[in-house]
């Protein structure tokens, strides 16, 4: 284990020069202009109108009017040094019902976003999925559908013609895990579906989508870019004292083969790990995997990005006692754990963000670490790490005080897994911006920057000043 304080609050810990920090955003969270220049709906939108979904009935109709506000947030991310910038595209506004022929004014907007961070010298890193499925696919299917999954390569086979001589990183899905168990599992994202056989079906298109959509990019990519997908791979742990040991690393198993080997498997090995097919056996059959499938899903990556923002405490459950669901994610009465219901997930010790997520440092050295072991010679990046806080404009100044801590212990976290030998190449701080926090609407405040969401108006927080002099000096200051 790497020397430091045992809190992660050390100081003056210098990153390498090629070590890119940057900063991200999703497109249905910040852009707004959901009705304009030809985009067409998502299941988002669809979602957020439906009543009950979003707190306080909120939508992402405005969201950070980003669209029509491009130039001057990047300028405002040029202000913080920012190495690189990590994007979604939002496929309605390239392809309005998922199909046909790309939409140029979609085209053109990504087009001067990625012009616009060139001439700044940001890297620009793309993500094609961050969640904003065309509505019309959904009405066919989505991602329980195969065809979706083939319409996905379409869609990237267009924005890489578009796009593919300039971006830096491609990124093809944000979290899938989200989108199969969240979406068609437990109901609390969008499309709001609540059966486990469609969440695993669509585990699995996502993962097939996730392979064709790599090789489109790389039929019509012109400038060497570097591919990728970002997974929220989770930390579990077990209780501390287990009813029986057995009982522990059976909970943490399960937990395992659905939340992070069911991608890591077929991505990275070409494989369904054999225990997930068989503790999902009563959910489905798994007849929607076709010869071939995995092997077109284990396409060559040249990063694999980790979003982490916290840990998960796992048990077996008993069966009697009231079932503990402490799982970090909003309860809209489905379940996002397939096949095992029978797992409990334990409150876990404090403090917490304003999310209820515990904040835990360490948990991000030993995930990269894990990936590290796991993985030999894969390069790795955190894509997404950051926490919401209450924070409030107040004479000029956010002072977030708990966000710079939070940061400064994970970017040693990171700092400590790079001791231990892990190749990690960048930090994308999430978020830049405060934006629309799907199910929480726009009452969770992830940013870095503030935004006044009746006047547009930004702010940077001290968080952004401290990013700004960590970006410039590559030492995490005091």
């Amino acid at each position: 284990m790497t020397d430091g304080s045992p809190d992660y609050r050390d100081s003056g810990l210098e990153f390498p020069s090629d070590f890119v920090f940057g900063s991200a955003t999703a497109s249905y969270q910040i852009e707004g202009a959901a009705h304009e220049d030809g985009r067409g709906p998502s299941i988002w939108d669809t979602f957020s109108h439906t009543p009950g979904k979003i707190v306080h009935g909120d939508t992402g109709d405005s969201a950070c009017d980003h669209y029509h506000r491009l130039e001057s947030d990047l300028d405002l991310m040029a202000g913080l040094g920012l190495e690189s910038y990590r994007f979604s595209i939002a496929w309605p506004r390239i392809q309005a019902e998922g199909t046909g022929v790309p939409n140029e004014k979609g085209l053109a907007f990504y087009g001067r976003l990625v012009d616009g961070l060139l001439e700044r010298g940001i890297r620009p890193i793309a993500t094609l999925y961050h969640w904003d499925l065309p509505q019309a696919l959904e009405d066919r299917g989505g991602w329980t559908n195969r065809d979706t999954a083939h319409r996905f390569a379409d869609y990237a086979h267009h924005v890489g013609e578009a796009l593919g001589d300039r971006v830096s990183m491609w990124t093809t899905l944000n979290e899938p895990w989200c989108s199969a168990y969240l979406g068609y599992g437990s109901g609390a994202h969008a499309p709001g579906r609540m059966n486990g056989a469609d969440a695993l079906t669509a585990v699995h298109y996502l993962n097939l989508a996730h392979g064709l959509g790599l090789v489109a990019l790389r039929d019509v990519a012109r400038n060497d870019p570097q591919y990728s997908a970002t997974l929220n791979l989770h930390v579990i742990r077990g209780e501390e004292e287990p009813r029986s040991a057995e009982a522990k690393t059976e909970a943490i198993r399960r937990i395992d083969a659905l939340a992070n080997r069911a991608f890591t498997g077929p991505m990275l090995r070409g494989e369904y790990p054999a225990d997930l097919i068989e503790d999902t056996a009563g959910v489905t059959d798994w007849g929607f995997v076709k010869p071939g499938d995995t092997a077109l899903i284990q396409q060559p990556i040249d990063v694999l990005g980790v979003n982490y923002y916290s840990t998960v405490t796992v048990r077996m459950w008993d069966g009697s006692s009231p079932r503990v669901n402490a799982d970090g994610h909003k309860d809209m009465g489905g379940s996002p754990w397939p096949g095992s219901e029978h797992v409990e997930f334990l409150p876990q010790e404090g403090p917490y963000t304003d999310m209820g997520w515990n904040i835990a440092p360490d948990g991000l050295e030993d995930l990269l670490v894990d990936l590290h072991e796991q993985f030999p010679g894969l390069p790795l990046m955190v894509t997404e790490n950051g926490a919401a806080f209450p924070d409030e404009v107040v004479d000029g100044r956010v002072r977030d005080v708990e966000r710079v801590d939070y940061l400064r212990r994970h970017f040693t976290a990171a700092h400590r897994a790079m001791q231990r030998g892990v190749d990690l190449r960048g930090y994308q701080v999430w978020s830049l911006l405060d934006n629309f926090e799907w199910g929480y609407g726009y009452t969770k405040r992830f940013g870095i920057v503030h935004v006044n969401y009746e006047t547009q108006e930004r702010t940077l927080k001290d968080s952004a000043h401290w990013y700004r002099e960590l970006i410039s000096s590559r030492r995490i200051p005091q």
